[in-house]
């Protein structure tokens, strides 16, 4: 059996085919190419990132025009309402209420009884006073005669004068026993007229708050009013203006009023006095208006809108409350200059109407200020301005 001849063994010296080179030389090109895109895209990916960040870094605001202010001004302000009297009547004497005959919403006429108050303790005091007013009589009475006798025995020398003016001086003192006593008892009868609770003027019942049987007055564990009583023919308005109006606002100035329960309907008031100094907590001053109310529509105690028509001041503009930045220097406003950065302008305030303000110095009308500004935008800030806002 023959065996199979070895193969013939290949030399290191014998030449690789050129179809191989070839294919190598094109996977390395093509391998290069790759990594060379690869990095001219990433290089292109953070040039438009960087370029991306730094337009989105410069903010964009939008700015309004600023409008004139009107030749009159409405002035809107809350008010109270009080009554044009008002009284709380408290229970004078002690006592149990025996009745009343007045209840709440009742009218009634200057004097009109109320409610009555037995008072047992007062008239046991009522009598104890007339019996010593009764006995302070009788021994004036005595007193009186005998000093009368001895002023007649004095004439026939029977008696001295020193007992004379003894019997004198016990008649002042006996007279003056019958004053006192007689003043005790007007006393106690006085304030037995205040078991009687009476209207002190015409108007109406506000507040009933006793029960029959109830203790009051001064003895009672504790102190309520039995009735309040409003005179509601005219109101009085009280309305806090602003420090900056008060040489706008004189006597003899009409207003309008606005109540939740007439909505729509206007009621006549007038300035009727100032107040003479400001608040120092709120910076406003108090105005009392004086309104006609025939058909007691206005309510005692209620809330009210005042309205005063003011004449516009020249030069005055007016901002949306929007526009209005409020840091450590006060009140400002924003503009961009024509190189696109931020001005900053210190504003005066005048009336503040919600939604918008009036301007009294910083800003002029027609001027273009920026609307809704962020609290961190800045003096000299580079800034992008958008579609304009319609103030």
């Amino acid at each position: 059996m023959h065996e199979a001849a070895p193969a013939p063994a290949v030399s290191a010296d014998t030449p690789t085919p050129k179809g191989l080179k070839t294919a190598g030389l094109a996977a390395a090109v093509l391998a290069i190419g790759i990594v060379g895109v690869g990095t001219l895209s990433r290089s292109h990916d953070v040039a438009s990132a960087a370029s991306w960040s730094t337009a989105n870094a410069i903010p964009t605001v939008h700015l309004v025009t600023v409008k004139g202010g009107a030749a009159s001004d409405a002035l809107d302000l809350p008010a109270t309402l009080q009554a044009w009297e008002a009284a709380r009547l408290f229970p004078r004497v002690s006592g149990y209420v025996r009745r009343w005959s007045q209840d709440i919403g009742a009218h009634v006429a200057r004097g009109q009884a109320l409610g009555e108050i037995d008072t047992p303790e007062l008239d046991e005091q009522i009598g104890q006073a007339r019996a010593a007013l009764a006995s302070a009589l009788a021994h004036e009475k005595l007193a009186r005669s005998t000093a009368a006798r001895w002023a007649d025995l004095l004439t026939s020398a029977s008696v001295s004068r020193q007992e004379v003016d003894e019997k004198n001086g016990d008649l002042a003192v006996k007279t003056a026993g019958v004053a006192e006593a007689r003043a005790a008892l007007s006393r106690l009868e006085a304030m037995k007229r205040y078991a009687v609770v009476r209207a002190p003027f015409a108007g109406v019942v506000t507040a009933r708050n006793a029960e029959v049987g109830d203790l009051v007055g001064p003895g009672a564990a504790a102190q309520a009013p039995m009735f309040g009583v409003a005179d509601t023919h005219r109101i009085r308005v009280y309305v806090n203006v602003p420090q900056s109006l008060s040489a706008t606002i004189r006597p003899g100035m009409t207003a309008t009023l606005s109540v939740p329960a007439f909505p729509g309907r206007r009621f006549p008031a007038t300035v009727a006095g100032l107040s003479s100094a400001i608040d120092p907590q709120s910076g406003a001053f108090r105005v009392q208006l004086l309104a006609d109310n025939p058909d007691d529509l206005l309510k005692p105690g209620g809330y009210a809108q005042a309205r005063f028509d003011l004449p516009g001041q020249a030069g005055t503009a007016m901002v949306p409350s929007s526009a209005i930045l409020f840091g450590a220097g006060g009140a400002q406003v924003a503009t961009v200059d024509p190189h696109g950065r931020i001005a900053m302008h210190r504003i005066h305030i005048g009336q503040d109407n919600g939604p918008t303000v009036q301007i009294l110095s910083g800003v002029t009308p027609g001027e273009r200020i920026v609307d809704n500004p962020p609290d961190s935008l800045a003096q000299g800030e580079l800034v992008r301005v958008g579609d304009d806002h319609h103030g």
